[in-house]
């Protein structure tokens, strides 16, 4: 069963930076992505960076250059590093978990979430 935990959301000041974490237990047999995704209040889920089974990663253009998505060499803990912080950035970020890769951005493909974590950027 897959399970999700983040954290290391907080508060910074703009233009700071934050790096989250999420632990992962296992992820979906075969090819899979796992991703970041964000809500603000009123405003829709948004899909962050996504990295697929094989690696490669996908980005929101909102975030390129300043946010990178990795996971540590054992594959068991997914990172968000956040650099150039921006009140706009302000949210509820989630990790989430599906099999396959295609449609990274597509919160509703994603079987597998996390609590989130709270980032806030004043």
């Amino acid at each position: 069963h897959v399970q999700l935990v983040e954290s290391g959301g907080g508060s910074v000041q703009a233009g700071g930076s934050l790096t989250l974490s999420c632990v992962v237990s296992s992820y979906p047999y075969g090819r899979y992505c796992v991703a970041w995704f964000r809500q603000a209040p009123g405003k829709e889920r948004e899909g962050v960076a996504g990295i697929e089974s094989d690696g490669s990663t996908s980005y929101a253009d909102s975030v390129k250059g300043r946010f990178t998505i990795s996971q540590d060499s054992a594959k068991n803990i997914l990172y968000l590093q956040m650099h150039s912080l921006k009140p706009g950035d302000t949210a509820m970020y989630y990790c989430a978990a599906k099999k396959d890769g295609a449609n990274w951005s597509r919160g509703d493909d994603y079987n597998y979430w996390g609590q989130g974590t709270q980032v806030t950027v004043s």
